[in-house]
């Protein structure tokens, strides 16, 4: 059964995380995190939330966090997000890594990762994706070959569409180092300093001209023993416990798309509908608006499940196919409003919101890709949700 109302001590939260970011949001939005011009602007914003404590609310105070509930997390995100604060640089690390290293690393790890990526002194990227692996990610070639006089690996192959690689300092990511065993075995998944000799990383601009991508390519770089996440040939049960992040709760909370979806029907209220499309354009509005609400009504099912001792399982993959189609439904239902005017970009002298629609629209649209396919998605649900047999 879950219960809708929040407690005295939720709304209390909800009250102090509202003051504080009011009080200390910037007065102006921040430039897009994944240009060179805007990354330190948003990092250093990133900081100031860390150092006011709202860095990474559920975690332990240890770490920097508040030891807030997965409720008041939740809160918290609908509140940043209703001010229209942008997506953090760090996230990467907080929400997909993080969950990793407090379930898979050892103590000194723990210790030593975690309150540098709450406080944005290193900013993680995702190493999987590589040339001919991408949703395959059993396929992938980069290995990890044994350096034993060195006491841990060197690194040699090709990581692509690295998001923020650009700008990462460090990288997690899926290695060969044992090349006899079969696809998912023989797999280490390895957090790699991206600032030595023997890495390249070079910027990879993005549909939007943002560089929010890049190729990092390994030549014999190094990763000690201490930098191996959760055991030798033992990785791939650590990715999937950090795609179940990326699917799941953390990556995407219903509070950006309910603010999205509050923005949406704000720019329907001031500019309205075209009117060869007036009754298409004001449905799709609604529609979007719903589909927010369901996704926030399903979070919170989740929540209560988690609540209770229940584990996010292969339904994330349910999860982020819901998500990532909302979002482009959503940013085309804008579209669709501006009519004529959505083509137009940030500088446009008639842009709508700076042009921040079309904008979110291309990124939108990298959504069914990124966090694996949604193809490979629908098929982890007819196989391990439905229970549908292999062809």
């Amino acid at each position: 059964m879950m219960d809708l109302r929040w407690t005295p001590a939720e709304d209390q939260f909800r009250a102090e995380a509202r003051a504080w970011l009011e009080a200390n949001a910037p007065r102006e939005p921040l430039p897009h995190g994944d240009t060179f011009e805007g990354f330190p602007v948003n990092r250093a914003w990133e900081r100031r939330l860390f150092e006011a404590g709202w860095a990474v609310v559920s975690w332990p105070r240890e770490y920097g966090g508040r030891e807030a509930s997965l409720w008041e997390w939740l809160i918290f995100e609908e509140e940043y997000y209703r001010i229209g604060l942008p997506q953090r640089v760090a996230q990467n690390g907080i929400f997909l890594l993080a969950p990793s290293i407090f379930e898979f690393g050892t103590q000194e790890q723990r210790d030593e990762i975690l309150p540098r990526m709450a406080g944005v002194d290193d900013i993680w990227c995702q190493g999987w994706s590589e040339p001919n692996a991408g949703s395959d990610l059993a396929g992938i070639r980069s290995t990890g070959v044994r350096d034993d006089a060195a006491g841990g690996w060197r690194l040699h192959g090709q990581k692509t569409w690295t998001t923020r690689g650009a700008f990462a300092t460090k990288l997690f990511g899926l290695f060969r180092t044992d090349p006899a065993a079969d696809r998912h075995r023989g797999l280490s998944y390895l957090l790699v300093d991206l600032d030595q000799d023997g890495v390249d990383v070079r910027p990879v601009d993005k549909l939007d001209g943002d560089a929010g991508f890049a190729e990092v390519f390994f030549d014999g770089a190094f990763a000690p023993d201490s930098a191996v996440l959760g055991g030798v040939d033992r990785g791939w049960d650590v990715a999937m416990a950090t795609t179940g992040s990326e699917r799941g709760l953390t990556l995407r909370s219903p509070g950006r798309f309910m603010a999205a979806a509050a923005r949406l029907v704000d720019l329907h209220h001031r500019i309205g509908a075209p009117t060869h499309d007036e009754q298409g354009a004001r449905d799709a509005v609604v529609e979007a608006w719903m589909d927010a609400e369901a996704y926030q009504l399903n979070t919170l099912q989740t929540v209560t499940r988690l609540a209770q001792g229940a584990t996010m399982g292969p339904e994330s993959s349910v999860n982020k196919v819901f998500w990532s189609e909302m979002d482009i439904r959503l940013n085309e239902a804008a579209l669709r409003l501006l009519g004529s005017r959505a083509p137009l970009v940030e500088g446009a002298p008639d842009a709508v919101d700076h042009g921040a629609w079309m904008s979110s629209f291309m990124f939108a649209l990298a959504g069914p890709i990124y966090a694996g396919t949604n193809e490979i998605q629908r098929n982890v649900i007819a196989e391990r949700v439905l229970g549908l047999p292999r062809k």
